[in-house]
């Protein structure tokens, strides 16, 4: 099975229907005691859409924890991915959140501000484990404006930037110096709708804050209170947009586009670039034989040098009863050892220190999955998640939309941009 990047795609709207008498700006006195006592107890962890490729996994995980914590039993729940938010929501409110939830950034920034996450940074036995993981996934589950980190980091992922060389190679480009950067895929890809008279077109996706980021626009203020990625950098990236969209180098339908559509582009060979992981060159193998033949792989387009990194975190509730072994169990899950072995059975990559340097991901074996997941690695130790924290759904609707009527041309880049943040502030202050 294959985990996105992104883990899901679906609205993550808890930070408008949790009902203001949940809000605590910040964590509780709960939250801030040590879980250094008897790890004993029945604790319940909840995954998100993880049970049906990943049971035999999870069940061996808990039972190893069980043994090794006698007294301690744990219950395992399984979410489906649609309404995963809705259903985190109505835990809240109603007092039910589980004692250990598989979480995201964004969807622990809502129940952070509640009080209901336990900030790991203020318990003595959690902040010990903080040196286990990467610096920057470590950082990952920190909310502007709150003082702590909401999660442990688990899972980490990121990919290339796959490419069709004969395409490339129709439209008089070397095949072999695939772009890089923005500017480049902004030229190589005008090149290419002029050559096929506009029937190829080079990306199918409009830019998302993610774009942004790797283009190197300041998305928000120093203090996480305002947005910002209506700057000139910003204008700039959305105005050569426009162009490419202009001249059918962006695909028609990519205002409406979703990564299982686009990817469906890039299958049938009617556009020429598109993100992916190693898990996609199965599927080039079997679905699209003379893609596979022509697929060129290259790092992920960013002007700052540095690609974009999914993170999927594990959250403590800060009102759990048993927190010495809900934080145990949260740590057990993301350590080291865990994360290697989850590692090994789908396309993801730890999120601990040192983890990365092991064999499975810098040791070649001459294939080319292997080559993908020695390069993804290698990119996560640069790696920078450029979603802020704080940019739910809503405001990624928000930023879409203005995106389409710039591209459409009904309204200049700028004021797109302008509407877009002065929308996304507004739903940043009512969150």
């Amino acid at each position: 099975m294959r985990i996105s990047r992104r883990a899901v795609a679906l609205a993550a709207v808890l930070a408008t229907v949790l009902p203001l008498s949940a809000c605590g700006g910040g964590s509780s006195d709960d939250s801030s005691s040590d879980a250094s006592g008897e790890i004993k107890g029945k604790i319940t962890f909840q995954t998100w859409n993880l049970q049906a490729n990943f049971k035999d996994y999870f069940n061996g995980v808990i039972k190893d924890f069980e043994k090794e914590n006698p007294g301690t039993t744990v219950k395992w729940v399984d979410q489906p991915a649609e309404g995963y938010a809705d259903k985190l929501s109505a835990d809240a409110a109603g007092g039910t959140l589980p004692d250990v939830v598989n979480i995201a950034p964004d969807l622990v920034a809502p129940l952070a501000k509640a009080g209901l996450a336990l900030d790991l940074d203020q318990d003595k036995t959690a902040s010990s484990y903080a040196k286990e993981y990467l610096p920057d996934a470590w950082k990952s589950h920190q909310i502007p404006g709150l003082e702590g980190t909401y999660g442990f980091p688990w899972y980490l992922n990121t990919g290339p930037t796959f490419y069709n060389k004969r395409l490339f190679s129709e439209a008089g480009l070397d095949p072999e110096k695939p772009p890089t950067t923005y500017d480049q895929v902004f030229s190589d890809g005008l090149k290419i709708a002029k050559q096929s008279k506009g029937e190829i077109a080079t990306l199918a996706q409009v830019p998302t804050i993610e774009d942004f980021g790797r283009y190197g626009v300041s998305l928000m203020n120093d203090k996480g209170t305002e947005f910002t990625f209506n700057d000139a950098k910003g204008v700039e990236m959305l105005t050569e947009y426009k162009k490419l969209f202009e001249a059918k180098a962006l695909d028609p339908q990519a205002l409406t586009a979703t990564p299982e559509s686009s990817g469906t582009k890039f299958l049938t060979e009617s556009v020429a670039m598109n993100p992916g992981s190693a898990f996609d060159l199965e599927n080039f193998k079997k679905k699209a034989p003379n893609l596979y033949k022509n697929i060129g792989i290259t790092d992920q387009i960013s002007n700052t040098g540095k690609v974009n990194m999914y993170v999927m975190g594990v959250m403590v509730n800060s009102k759990t009863k048993e927190k010495p072994a809900a934080v145990a169990f949260a740590h057990y899950v993301t350590d080291a050892t865990r994360q290697m072995s989850f590692a090994k059975q789908v396309a993801i990559f730890p999120s601990t220190e040192g983890s990365l340097d092991d064999p499975y991901f810098t040791k070649e074996d001459g294939t080319d999955e292997t080559r993908v997941r020695i390069a993804a690695a290698q990119s996560l130790k640069k790696a920078e998640n450029y979603t802020p924290v704080l940019f739910n759904e809503q405001m990624k609707t928000e930023l879409r939309n203005q995106v389409a009527k710039a591209l459409q041309g009904k309204q200049s880049p700028q004021a797109a941009l302008d509407q877009a943040v002065e929308a996304c502030n507004r739903l940043l202050k009512q969150s």
